[in-house]
Formats: structure tokens, C-alpha cells, sequence
């Protein structure tokens, strides 16, 4: 204790030039809190975004999961040909001993909704599916009902809202029951969806759900692909499943062995892991830029405590001529280079994680802290202050007591 207290006398009396040595410190550790504190945040509100399939769903559907897969991945993927509700009704066959749920989404260009004289912004995603939909989605009906299989089968003309619509058309009203209109097709609400909230700043409650059946009486069986949602009774036999599934529409869509799918699958699990890669990418740049920074303080340190062993030979001298040993000495400069390193790791985490989430702040992304990377920059200010520290310690606690008594 007696060599901390002293070890931090010394740093309390060069206060400016300890503040410069932490400077570099605070900037290294501050790169590295706040871009993975940046990272955190996107990744919980990307992860609650994707997580929309409900529990050990995944979805079958035309275009390959890509991000940023480039033209070349975009063009194979556009020139499949689409899946169509034939290919769902023989796959949900095929599946109906192994998976919980198949179900299938018919999604349309955004369209106006109207009720009386108000309507709502032409942006509302409009999607065509069976049922079974609802639960792999993760889609509860909050007020009213869902519809049937058998009110798909007779082509019934019902909708239910998302929450947003529901609020737009009937702020003060009851929706069920009532009639609204969409490229003059009028559907019967008989339900409103819970809400899901917003991710980004963008809600998810804007879109509506009709029978697959009667959204391919407007608008026609091919007006676009179909994507077919499946889920398994337990995560044991999920990956099976998967496999099942995917030789099942191999065989369906006529695809020769030795040939790659014509058909994506995506899952939370494959969007994921593509987005992991993307923010992995990021945190290693952070991490090697910090990593100069780091290094740079890290010299920093090492001079500056070279020039504190000169200026206090003498006090080393009378310290070791009065019974000090070296390895006091050397406890000593090391406690204070350790020290100085841990202080500027303090403050470089603690702005780091205000200035990240501040700076999350503006994607609407949900507050988060990295406990994994302020436990990693506690221990780099750790082995940066032994590493860097350790030399002038080595060279302070070797000095000879008679010479530096003699050193003025």
C-alpha cells in the first residue's frame, strides 16, 4: 500500500504531464468502446428486426439470402423462375408428417387503403397467405380473429390490419365489422394485428393480411413469388428439416443432382451470421486503428517514465541507500505506469459507451453496453502498462545507490 500511495503521490504531482501520457490511452480504448458499443446496439435491434420468423421457422423462398452479394448473386437469383402455390401445396404435402406449420405469403407492391374519407399513405405492404402464416411469423391477432383454411379455400374477401392501419382509418371506431377499400376491392376486417413496434425508426405494424386465395383473384397467380414459411416441432429436428425441405423442392422444381438451388432459404440463423460478418469486418478496422493509437500511448508511456527515472535518481538513491530493494523500486514505476494505463482505460471506456449510444441514438437503436470489450480494454490497459512500463522500471530499480546519490 505504501508503494501505491506513493506511486500515485508522484502522478498527482506532474498532473499535466500524466494527463498527456493517459491522452493516448483514452483515444485507443475510446475507438475501440465506442464503435463496439455502435455495433452492439445495431446488432440487438437487427437481431430483434430478423428475428421476425417465429422459433425454428425458416422460409423457403426465390431469392437467395445476400448481403451485398453483388450484381453477379442478384441476376442468378432474378432469372429463377418463381414459386408458385402448386409448389407449396406439394412441399406442405410432402412436410406434413415433419414440420409444425407450412405456410404461405403472396407479398404485393404497396398500396392506399381507405375507409370513408380517410385513407392511409400509399405505403402499406399488402401480402396474400394461408394461415399458417400467422404463427411462423410471429404474427398475433390482437383484436377480432385470423381467417380460416376453409375461408381460403371459398376465396372470402376478409382482411386483417396491422396495427398502424388499424389506427389510421379507425382511431375512434371498432374496425371489425367494417369494409375497407383497396384498388377498389372491398374486404371485410376481421381482425387487427398486436403491434411490433419499430426498428430503426421504422414501424413494422404497416402492412395488411388477406387469404392467399383471394389476393390471387385480384391480382393473379403469378404477380409475383411466392415465399413458403415452415417450422419444425422442436429445435432438435430444425436443421433436419431444413434438409427435408430442401431436397423436397430439389425435386419439385425439377433441379438436376450436381446442381445448385434454385431457391434460397433463409432463416435468423443464415441472416445472421451474413450480418455478423459485415460488423466483424468494421470491428476489426476499429480494433486495428485503436491498436495504433495504443501502441503509440504505449511509447508514450515508456518515454515519459524514462524522463520520470532521470529526474528522480536521486530520490531512488536515498530510497535503496535506506533499505528499498529493487524489487520495491521496480513495484513502484510499474505501479505507476499501470496506473496511469488503467485510469486512461477508465475514461476512454466510460466516453466510449456514452458517445457510442449517443451515437446509436439516432438509428433508434436500443441502449447496450459491451461487457466482453471493457473486460478486453481493461486487460490491454493492463498489458500495455506491464509491457511499456516495464523497461524504465527495470532500469530505475538497477540504478547503483552510490551514484545516484551523487546525481544531480
Amino acid at each position: 500500500m505504501e508503494l501505491v500511495k506513493v506511486a500515485f503521490s508522484s502522478l498527482r504531482s506532474n498532473k499535466l504531464r500524466s494527463l498527456l501520457t493517459i491522452l493516448g490511452i483514452v483515444v485507443g480504448i475510446f475507438s475501440i468502446i465506442s464503435t463496439s458499443t455502435v455495433i452492439r446496439m445495431l446488432q440487438n435491434s437487427i437481431e430483434s428486426g430478423v428475428s421476425q420468423l417465429g422459433q425454428n421457422t425458416f422460409q423457403v423462398q426465390k431469392w437467395d439470402v445476400v448481403v451485398g452479394g453483388g450484381h453477379e448473386a442478384r441476376m442468378r437469383s432474378r432469372n429463377r423462375k418463381d414459386i408458385s402455390i402448386e409448389e407449396y401445396s406439394r412441399l406442405k404435402e410432402k412436410l406434413a408428417r415433419d414440420a409444425k406449420y407450412v405456410g404461405a405469403e403472396q407479398w404485393g407492391f404497396a398500396k392506399t387503403f381507405s375507409y370513408g374519407s380517410k385513407k392511409t399513405n400509399p405505403n402499406v405492404s399488402f401480402c396474400g397467405c394461408t394461415p399458417e402464416a400467422l404463427p411462423n411469423n410471429k404474427w398475433v391477432v390482437d383484436e377480432g380473429r385470423e381467417f380460416t383454411q376453409d375461408e381460403v379455400n371459398r376465396y372470402q374477401p376478409y382482411i386483417v390490419l396491422g396495427a398502424d392501419i388499424a389506427k389510421t382509418l379507425f382511431e375512434y371506431e371498432d374496425p371489425i365489422g367494417k369494409e375497407v377499400k383497396v384498388d377498389n376491392h372491398k374486404l371485410k376486417v376481421i381482425g387487427v394485428l398486436e403491434s411490433q413496434g419499430a426498428m430503426f425508426g421504422f414501424s413494422q405494424d404497416n402492412f395488411a393480411l388477406i387469404p392467399i386465395t383471394t389476393y390471387q383473384s385480384f391480382y393473379g397467380k403469378r404477380s409475383r413469388s411466392i415465399n413458403i414459411t415452415v417450422s419444425s416441432f422442436s429445435t432438435e429436428d430444425y436443421d433436419d428439416l431444413i434438409e427435408k425441405a430442401t431436397g423436397a423442392m430439389r425435386t419439385i422444381r425439377k433441379v438436376p443432382p450436381g446442381e445448385p438451388n434454385d431457391f434460397g432459404i433463409f432463416s435468423n440463423k443464415s441472416i445472421l451470421s451474413q450480418i455478423n460478418q459485415i460488423t466483424d469486418g468494421v470491428r476489426i478496422g476499429a480494433v486495428v486503428i485503436a491498436a495504433i493509437a495504443l501502441l503509440a500511448a504505449g511509447i508514450g508511456i515508456m518515454n515519459i517514465m524514462l524522463v520520470s527515472v532521470t529526474e528522480r535518481t536521486r530520490e531512488i538513491g536515498v530510497r535503496k541507500s535506506i533499505g528499498a530493494k529493487r524489487r520495491n523500486i521496480l513495484t513502484q514505476f510499474l505501479i505507476e505506469a499501470i496506473t496511469l494505463c488503467i485510469f486512461g482505460g477508465i475514461v476512454g471506456i466510460i466516453l466510449g459507451i456514452i458517445i457510442g449510444n449517443f451515437a446509436g441514438s439516432f438509428l433508434n437503436a436500443e441502449t447496450a453496453i459491451p461487457i466482453d470489450w471493457i473486460t478486453i480494454g481493461v486487460g490491454i490497459c493492463v498489458i500495455i502498462g506491464v509491457t511499456f512500463g516495464t523497461y524504465p522500471a527495470y532500469k530505475a530499480a538497477n540504478l547503483d545507490p552510490i551514484e545516484a546519490l551523487r546525481y544531480e
